[in-house]
């Protein structure tokens, strides 16, 4: 259960009640952030740990049944309100989030602790590739590791794991990690869906010769993936306005605003229809069925969306859909990355 949209689409009853109902659907495994809700503001940096806090508060019992994840943001990305702006993230830093996390979620220990997007500089959330030139000196992968083994020592902690990593990131982790008996990363979250694909471009296979699950996030590549955009596009007077992509601008400026994005979505859905399929459907029934993803992280702004996503779990596609749909990436590559 994703649950970046909290504090900002969606308010806490409404929050509660989707968690109430997706924990009765048999989700045990709740991601969030110090950052969120999303899009990112000063006015609501912690409020969907906040609702969770609340969440868990209000019923007793109920932190022993799921298994919690969070995050700490890496250097600010336009977030001045985040450790001043700063473009680096100290040891003290990780520590201190990880306090505040553990006080805004009202429990005593996170099940998983990862690092929200690299210190150093990599491409990412769109960007396409690597420029040594933007190299910077930021805390090293073995300092960020003493400083989670501190936490994991303190028993604040159970497991730690990354998010937006790069097949490099990874593997460094996990080395370093192996060479001074500090802890390992257990998972690596990152965007995975139809049209941003970019794990099976050699992260897949670091993941599984280190033994490191993928947390596939945007598996609906935010809406794009529902078909809700492909009459009207993302900013049309049709265009369904309480969507995330019509109503935040900030979002249409990353990825998922890309026409390309739009274009290859538009296909994926078409196919999903002609094969007796919902969008929602197919993309999602693609990322349950691959063998590298180990959960995929779904986030809604309603119950009618938690109760649509989660019967996707019964679909089962065919190999010749998979074909197509392999098919299709090779016309339309990644276009979402």
């Amino acid at each position: 259960m994703g649950t970046m949209t909290f504090g900002e689409q969606v308010d806490q009853p409404l929050a509660h009640a989707i968690l109430d109902r997706a924990v009765e659907m048999g989700i045990n495994f709740i991601d969030t952030a110090e950052m969120y809700s999303v899009p990112t503001r000063a006015e609501t940096y912690g409020a969907t740990e906040t609702i969770l806090g609340n969440w868990f508060a209000a019923r007793p019992g109920m932190r022993g049944r799921v298994v919690l994840a969070t995050k700490a943001a890496g250097p600010a990305r336009g977030t001045p309100w985040i450790r001043g702006g700063s473009i680096d993230v100290t040891q003290q830093d990780l520590i201190d989030s990880c306090d505040k996390s553990l006080k805004r979620l009202k429990t005593d220990v996170i099940d998983l602790y990862q690092i929200h997007w690299p210190l150093r500089h990599v491409p990412m959330f769109g960007a396409s590739y690597f420029d040594p030139g933007k190299e910077r000196q930021v805390l090293s992968i073995h300092e960020q590791l003493e400083a989670l083994a501190r936490l994991v020592k303190a028993g604040k902690v159970r497991a730690i794991g990354l998010s937006n990593e790069t097949p490099y990131g990874v593997h460094e982790f996990v080395r370093v990690a192996e060479q001074h008996g500090l802890p390992r990363v257990a998972t690596v979250q990152n965007v995975y869906n139809l049209v941003a694909r970019g794990v099976d471009n050699g992260l897949d296979e670091t993941m599984h010769h280190l033994q490191v699950s993928l947390l596939a996030y945007s598996p609906l590549a935010f809406g794009l993936l529902t078909g809700k955009y492909d009459k009207s596009g993302l900013v049309a007077p049709d265009a369904p306005q309480a969507a995330r992509l019509t109503r935040y601008e900030k979002s249409r400026q990353q990825r998922w605003g890309r026409p390309e994005a739009l274009d290859g979505a538009r296909r994926y859905n078409a196919m999903a229809r002609e094969h007796g399929l919902t969008p929602v459907q197919l993309a999602l029934a693609f990322c349950y069925q691959r063998w590298s993803v180990a959960s995929t992280i779904i986030g809604v702004t309603s119950l009618a969306q938690l109760e649509e996503n989660m019967a996707a779990r019964e679909v089962q596609l065919a190999p010749e859909v998979i074909a197509k749909i392999d098919a299709l990436r090779w016309v339309m590559r990644d276009p979402a990355n």
